[in-house]
């Protein structure tokens, strides 16, 4: 089995990585990383630097919150660029800009590696049960060879296109994220404020045509007021942020995500980034009380 260098322990990164260990793969993480230490008890191996995982591993990975940071681990001093051995495979599974996708690809093929986009949905839920949705950008020889390994964190993974596909397919799939928690968020502030009972509600509607992952978990998270992070909201709205971008790239008026990236700006500035996204009900609460 090909040995991986996993860069990004976060929410999502780390049982990512510890997925990978389970099955089987042996796997070298920065030891400065805050969650080395359970890491490694499960198995993984440690290094200073991004160079120095990227000459110990045949396949890296990096799961990182921003375009920036992906190209600061790539790139930067001591970065995975320096360290990346001929023939290797690179694989970003964060959700950064296509453009950014595209011109790392083109980095690593200077260097005479592949490289694939492959960001992912399912949330901490997803990550943690293996299950997660996995969208690839790139070439269809570098996707099979690393289709073992996305077998071992996910369930739904397809080869979307060319490099940047992948992240374009993401910033769509946060866009109808985004969009329908807004429209539950709304829904239940009026169901709330008319008197409905919101468990009763969510039940009824979750048997209809407006049935959704979305309206089942997060509708339960806003009725029970559990906001603690499966997927930040000061993530989400970068998300719209590149959604935005690729949006005035191509001419495409997207008047939906405009609105909810401006609710999710507003929970970012009340203080409420590091809540979980369903918690723009807040948001919307708010603004309600100060029209009352």
């Amino acid at each position: 089995m090909e040995k991986i260098g996993f860069i990004g322990l976060g929410i999502m990164g780390k049982p990512m990585a510890l997925n990978l260990i389970k099955a089987g793969y042996s796997v070298s993480i920065l030891e400065t990383s805050g969650a080395s230490a359970e890491l490694v008890e499960a198995g993984a191996q440690t290094f200073p630097t991004s160079k120095a995982i990227g000459q110990n591993a045949d396949i890296v990975i990096t799961m990182l919150p921003d375009s920036p940071d992906v190209e600061q681990v790539v790139s930067g001093p001591d970065g995975v660029l320096e360290g990346i051995q001929l023939a290797a495979l690179f694989i970003d599974m964060s959700t950064i800009a296509p453009a950014t996708a595209r011109n790392i690809h083109r980095l690593m093929q200077e260097k005479g590696v592949e490289a694939l986009d492959a960001p992912v949905s399912g949330g901490q839920v997803g990550a943690v049960s293996a299950s997660l949705s996995i969208m690839v950008g790139g070439s269809e020889a570098a996707f099979q060879r690393a289709l073992p390994v996305f077998q071992a964190m996910g369930k739904n993974i397809v080869r979307i296109g060319e490099p940047g596909a992948g992240q374009t397919t993401k910033a769509c799939n946060q866009m109808i994220v985004g969009i329908t928690i807004q429209a539950v968020a709304e829904a239940f502030t009026l169901a709330k404020k008319a008197g409905v009972d919101l468990e009763k509600m969510r039940e009824v509607l979750l048997g209809g045509f407006a049935q959704s992952r979305i309206l089942d978990l997060h509708g339960k998270r806003m009725i029970e007021r559990n906001f603690a992070p499966g997927f930040k909201i000061k993530l989400h709205k970068k998300d719209l942020g590149i959604a935005l971008q690729s949006g005035a790239e191509f001419s495409v008026p997207l008047k939906a995500t405009a609105l909810v990236a401006d609710q999710m700006k507003a929970a970012v500035d009340a203080g409420n980034g590091e809540l979980d996204h369903s918690a723009i009900l807040l948001e919307l609460e708010a603004r309600q009380d100060l029209q009352s």
